[in-house]
């Protein structure tokens, strides 16, 4: 798939799953589990152990299945790290005007992340293709909303407090997609490698985000 592609499948499906593991070997499980529920878009944070690899692993395993991406992406050194692992794109908490630098010149999906309204556009104006809230929870949908009116043309991603109660109000109020970390990726399920559970609750990840976008 070409950037234009992996992004219109991100923006289509609406959520983008945000994975932050102590166990390295769990989190290629996880990302099958999680596709097979219908989320293609995967984010390994790199704070994980293991991150890396399990991004390489699983572009391979996944190819044509998810788009992997890598979070968590502080510095350009990283950046350049995630993309030779394999990743598709690159999320920061941050905006890092030489991480955004690094994935355009390898034209891989950068979404930094950005607290203001000043942040917000500056992290635009400086290439990003998305821009993360973050963190979405102390703003919640209103602020999306609030954002939008002055700056229509700007794409935004909350993460941080998005769960499956809220990512409806989140989408209604102009965000193109939305991260989810814990409460999709839920540690007691994770705990007990218990995989269709995993995928079922992707899969009622995706009907909540098309029942948001249907009303």
């Amino acid at each position: 798939m070409t950037k234009e592609e992996q992004l219109g499948r991100l923006v289509e499906t609406g959520v983008v799953a945000v994975i932050r593991t102590q166990d390295g070997d769990e989190l290629v499980s996880i990302c099958e589990a999680l596709v097979e529920g219908g989320i293609v878009g995967v984010e390994i944070t790199m704070t994980s152990p293991g991150a890396t690899e399990a991004i390489y692993k699983a572009s391979k395993v996944l190819r044509g299945r998810a788009i992997i991406g890598a979070g968590s992406i502080l510095d350009p050194e990283t950046a350049r790290i995630a993309m030779l692992a394999g990743a598709d794109f690159l999320v920061s908490p941050i905006t890092n005007m030489d991480v955004i630098a690094m994935g355009k010149r390898y034209g891989k999906i950068v979404i930094p992340g950005a607290y203001t309204p000043t942040e917000i556009l500056t992290a635009w104006e400086g290439g990003a293709d998305v821009v993360k809230v973050f963190p979405a929870t102390r703003l919640g949908p209103s602020f999306l909303k609030d954002v939008r009116g002055p700056l229509p043309q700007v794409k935004l991603t909350p993460t941080g407090g998005v769960d499956i109660n809220n990512l409806g109000e989140f989408l209604k109020a102009g965000a193109v997609f939305v991260g989810v970390g814990s409460a999709l990726v839920n540690k007691g399920i994770v705990a007990k490698k218990d995989w269709p559970a995993l995928t079922r609750l992707a899969a009622d990840y995706i009907a909540a985000v098309q029942a948001a976008r249907a009303s």
